[in-house]
């Protein structure tokens, strides 16, 4: 009985992701439809993606390097601990050994990711401001960024450093940008590449446009921080009630371990157990879509 609702979670976990990335087809970002508009007719460069290329990219939006350099030493260790989970505890183990580690190399990838970003946002007006005084002065826009790039803190300067290389081996200072802005997939950098994109075609007063890219991003973080602040005890409320369950199973497993072993080892205990995990799991992915939509 247990086999069969296993299979049934995971249809119903390759349905939910069947069904998201649909949706996300869907809802393309017209960001993206005027970018390319703006650049019908023009060259696309087509480059050779290998098979780690998306592990690679999200290493590289962390800052972590890159791990193809290693990949084959921790799939060693990973496939060993595998092993070791299954003769330490059966199958059990096995399975926990098997999901565990990409799962914590994922939410600690994800949290550099995130925490890089911020700090990089934070970074971009200033950024921004010390080229709308070098374009004051009578330097061109290009010349302004890259003096600016040069000026700049970290995270922010090495990852504009991108924008420098590609800059340097020919490529326009626009679609050098827009190249970064889906590299990090993030609304300011893409408007800042979509300014940079509409000033070298069309023209018009390039120190303007930033001046107001500074000023909406200075908004933007000024009513995040207010959200933040009004949904701080949603936020913690849904912390809270996630975790309980688990903390519960925890608890039961370090005071009175037979517990929990007694139902595992009975046919109607692993269906209430299996029953118990997947409500946990519906109920965590729940209050996470509630916590995105505020």
């Amino acid at each position: 009985m247990l086999k069969p609702l296993l299979l049934i979670l995971v249809c119903l976990a390759l349905l939910g992701l069947s069904v998201r990335l649909f949706y996300r087809g869907l809802r393309q970002s017209g960001t993206d439809r005027v970018l390319g508009r703006l650049t019908e007719g023009q060259p696309e460069l087509v480059v050779e993606k290998s098979s780690w290329a998306g592990l690679e990219r999200a290493f590289l939006r962390a800052g972590l390097g890159r791990p193809t350099e290693r990949i084959g030493l921790w799939l060693a260790l990973w496939a060993f601990g595998i092993v070791f989970g299954f003769a330490l505890g059966s199958w059990i183990g096995a399975l926990a050994l098997l999901l565990l580690p990409p799962l914590a190399v994922r939410l600690y990838v994800s949290w550099c990711y995130q925490r890089r970003l911020k700090r990089m946002i934070e970074q971009l007006p200033q950024l921004l401001d010390h080229a709308v005084r070098s374009l004051k002065s009578g330097r061109t826009l290009a010349d302004a960024v890259m003096g600016a790039i040069d000026t700049a803190e970290q995270p922010l300067k090495d990852a504009m450093g991108r924008v420098q290389r590609n800059v340097q081996l020919g490529v326009s200072l626009p679609d050098a940008a827009s190249d970064l802005a889906e590299l990090y997939e993030k609304d300011e950098l893409r408007l800042f590449a979509l300014g940079l994109k509409v000033n070298h075609r069309y023209g018009g007063n390039a120190s303007e446009l930033l001046d107001n890219l500074i000023k909406m991003i200075r908004e933007r973080e000024q009513a995040s921080r207010q959200l933040s602040a009004m949904t701080g005890e949603t936020r913690v409320t849904a912390w809270v009630l996630g975790s309980l369950p688990v903390g519960l199973a925890g608890y039961f497993l370090l005071t009175n371990p037979h517990y929990l072993l007694a139902m595992w080892n009975d046919h109607s205990g692993q269906i209430m157990l299996a029953t118990a995990f997947s409500l946990q799991v519906v109920g965590s992915l729940a209050l996470w879509r509630m916590l995105r939509s505020v």
